[in-house]
């Protein structure tokens, strides 16, 4: 098996079917970023970072992605529109195809480490056909120290081959790219597509299955931080929905931007870095990621100002889904290592496109158990390919495309660790206020980052809550810096029969969505279901 020969701690490939390719081990990023520029891959901007264009993908391809179906998979992995399965045989056919194309090329080779708890890491090895694939690595992964190098054992693999094209009649994939994870040969397999963000959500959906399956520890889409009393802070939500945004707080440490696990006794960054949406990206409403992109820094799919190298990060010409990726201690208020604490808040960020949740309510036990195993959000445009306006998704756990385990098993976990810790739990609306979309406005992010505040600081603990009377949501009469009148939804709207009209629907969506789920919910957790109106 990868990983138990002992050619793995020496700089060999031999063991991975690599005996004719001129790899590069371990650059540095000054060294990565020169390979990328001499080659055309990549330009210089202004600030110092790099700017790639990853191609036809700008985005995930969820269709795309495989587990292969095996002893370790079969009966474990919820199998479905979301994991589907794949023939290990055909895994070691396109395997050797693909590591047939790479063996007439130079490579590039990076040791990393996935987990900053040292008790549940992963060590990995990545192998990429582009200079610059291999510096996300280095940037998103946690970096190895030098004398760890030296004796570097790699547990997973990652093969990355943006340019080769597969079969897909002869190799069994849908089309001709692919993100394909083995549990048992322990790789993750991606080929056809230059989109980055295929080798850390692998990465991500291979602790997804290990962590809770074989550990117990809850694995969690999520940004993570800390404030100056140690209190952790989780913020769940889908791609868009502002977790790195949020979670970057001037007045906080971050622990992470996206994954982590929730131990025993511990919340730990699965990372070594941030993968940022920069659309409409300005110092001024987020200044840490604005600042955090320079040298060493990789801008992917942006485009500049006409006759400069200064990025306009308002220009969408490419995709909505511009990026940056950029090591954690391109942020200044960083915890060291990316650990913290049992959370005392936790912050479910649903991007709601119907415009008619609250800014913010507090939630029950029971129903953050159902709005987690719910995940309401909307897909927000570029997050993957062919998004272009929202579109209106139940995404369990906050994170459906990269859980393999049923959903209710991420429930349970979650719901048992928020009674022993007696975490808040909030629901907290970033999407439409006023109307739904295309009538209403964005929540405006000064709104939310008061109202977190808030809740972060105490300020809603001795406040009045009022019930909403469709989703039985409790949310605040009144709020630090936050207008009152915008605290309950239906305020904002003009037409009063039609937010009860839309609501109503929403509601519907709710509960209709939840049907696949209810046989292994309790009572409790059906009972926060919300009520439609006749």
């Amino acid at each position: 098996m990868l990983g138990s020969d002992p050619n793995t701690r020496t700089n060999s490939l031999n063991y991975l079917g690599l005996d004719r390719s001129t790899a590069h081990w371990n650059l540095s990023p000054d060294e990565l970023e020169e390979f990328a520029i001499q080659n055309d891959m990549a330009i210089r901007t202004s600030s110092g970072a790099i700017t790639v264009d990853t191609g036809a993908f700008k985005g995930r391809a969820p269709k795309d992605r495989f587990i292969v179906k095996d002893e370790i998979t079969m009966d474990a992995v919820w199998w479905g529109n979301i994991n589907y399965p794949f023939d290990p045989e055909k895994f070691d056919k396109l395997y050797d195809k693909v590591i047939d194309y790479l063996n007439d090329k130079e490579i590039y080779v990076r040791d990393a480490i996935a987990c900053a708890d040292k008790r549940y890491s992963i060590n990995i090895r990545a192998v990429t056909e582009l200079p610059w694939s291999n510096q996300f690595i280095f940037n998103m992964f946690i970096r190895p120290e030098k004398e760890e190098l030296s004796t570097f054992t790699p547990e997973w693999h990652i093969v990355a081959a943006p340019n080769f094209r597969a079969n897909s009649k002869e190799d069994g994939t849908r089309q001709h790219n692919f993100a394909i994870l083995n549990f048992t040969r322990k790789i993750a397999l991606i080929g056809g597509t230059g989109y980055t963000g295929e080798m850390k959500k692998g990465i991500f959906s291979a602790l997804n299955f290990i962590l809770p399956h074989q550990k117990n520890v809850l694995s969690m889409h999520c940004s993570a931080n800390v404030g100056i009393n140690n209190d952790t802070a989780l913020f769940f939500g889908l791609s868009g929905t502002g977790k790195t945004t949020l979670s970057a707080d001037p007045n906080r440490k971050l622990i992470g931007d996206d994954e982590h696990g929730w131990s025993d006794d511990s919340i730990f960054n699965f990372e070594g870095g941030c993968y940022a949406k920069c659309i409409n990206l300005s110092e001024e409403n987020e200044p840490d990621i604005y600042r955090a992109i320079k040298k060493g820094a990789i801008l992917e799919n942006v485009e500049f100002y006409p006759g400069t190298n200064e990025v306009d990060y308002s220009n969408a010409s490419k995709t909505e889904n511009t990026r940056a990726s950029y090591p954690v201690y391109h942020i200044d208020n960083i915890t060291e290592p990316s650990i913290g604490p049992e959370p005392d808040n936790i912050f479910f960020l649903t991007c709601d496109a119907f415009g008619v949740l609250p800014p913010i309510s507090k939630l029950t036990p029971e129903q953050a158990a159902f709005q987690f195993i719910s995940g309401y959000t909307a897909k927000v445009a570029g997050t993957e390919e062919g998004i272009v306006e929202p579109v209106t998704v139940f995404s369990a756990c906050f994170g459906a495309p990269f859980m393999l385990l049923h959903p209710t098993v991420y429930g349970d976990m979650l719901n048992k660790k928020i009674q022993k810790s007696g975490a808040n739990v909030w629901l907290v609306n970033t999407g439409w206020s006023g109307g739904e979309y295309g009538v209403g406005e964005r929540m405006s992010l000064k709104i939310t980052r008061a109202l977190i505040t808030a809740a972060l600081e105490g300020h809603l603990a001795n406040v009045s809550y009022e019930t909403h009377d469709i989703f039985r949501l409790r949310m605040p009469k009144e709020c630090p810096g936050v207008p009152s009148d915008v605290l309950d939804p239906k305020n904002t709207w003009d037409d009063k029969e039609d937010y009860d009209l839309k609501a109503n629907l929403l509601a519907k969506k709710f509960i209709d969505n939840f049907e696949k789920f209810k046989d292994g919910a309790s009572e409790a957790v059906l009972a926060a279901r919300p009520v439609t109106k006749e």
